[in-house]
């Protein structure tokens, strides 16, 4: 089972998060591109720490809004979409050169990665940007959404993702940001959270429905409050449960 987290998310001074402490316990990092938030300096940092440790690096590209770190959504034009797609893609990938790796896969961020589960338009444009910069390449997002589905179409890989550190409704889709009980925040819960979805391929909703979880990769909020210590207990316990946290790509 692979763990990733968001990564990168300060910009200039401003620092959010430990970037450092995260890539000793996660095996895949989603790495801000400079829209919503990181900037040269910090995606150079991370991708040189993430490949002295082996943590494999994803684009986490978002909408070009600083200053709603990317979680205002945004009505693009299908084009400009998916060129400033591109545009985040080879910037985070040319710094991973610099240390002999690639950008491994990509994963939209905030408002965009929920937009694309359900809007045709902006799925499609993610789906051109990465059939054009490397077919290769993975989508990692919900499974199920507009988003996989037109991906598989297209012939990419998708890896199915779940959050341990965010609630869900019995419909399988996550809590709104903006509900009170969006986030999972006791460490200890999370850490149970996740090794259910990597044992028994389960989730529990907020009004207790158990919903399938066919999931890869099992995702942290970097930024969240106490997220290396969260980190910490989602590792030891997927591994006392038989489950080594390895990169899906």
């Amino acid at each position: 089972m692979d763990l990733n987290a968001d990564l990168g998310e300060g910009f200039g001074s401003w620092r959010l998060g430990d970037d450092h402490a995260l890539l000793d316990l996660i095996s895949s990092a989603n790495v801000a591109c400079g829209f919503h938030a990181g900037d040269a300096a910090t995606m150079h940092r991370v991708c040189a720490g993430a490949a002295e440790r082996g943590v494999a690096v994803g684009a986490q590209v978002g909408y070009r809004d600083l200053a709603g770190f990317g979680r205002r959504h945004i009505a693009y034009d299908f084009a400009e979409l998916r060129d400033e797609t591109i545009y985040q893609l080879g910037a985070l990938d040319a710094f991973c050169r610099l240390y002999r790796t690639r950008v491994r896969y990509l994963k939209p961020h905030g408002a965009l990665y929920h937009a694309a589960a359900r809007d045709e338009s902006q799925a499609a444009a993610l789906v051109a940007a990465i059939s054009g910069f490397d077919h290769d390449l993975p989508v990692l997002c919900q499974p199920g959404t507009v988003l996989a589905q037109l991906a598989a179409g297209a012939g990419l890989r998708v890896v199915a993702e779940g959050f341990a550190d965010r609630n869900y409704l019995p419909n399988g889709t996550l809590v709104p940001r903006s509900s009170p009980d969006a986030l999972v925040t006791d460490p200890e819960q999370v850490a149970v959270r996740a090794v259910r979805m990597a044992v028994e391929r389960t989730l529990v909703a907020v009004d207790g429905t158990v919903v399938p979880a066919p999931v890869e990769s099992i995702c942290l909020h970097g930024d969240s409050p106490g997220a290396v210590r969260c980190a910490e207990l989602v590792r030891a316990a997927l591994i006392d449960a038989g489950v080594t946290p390895t990169p899906f790509a």
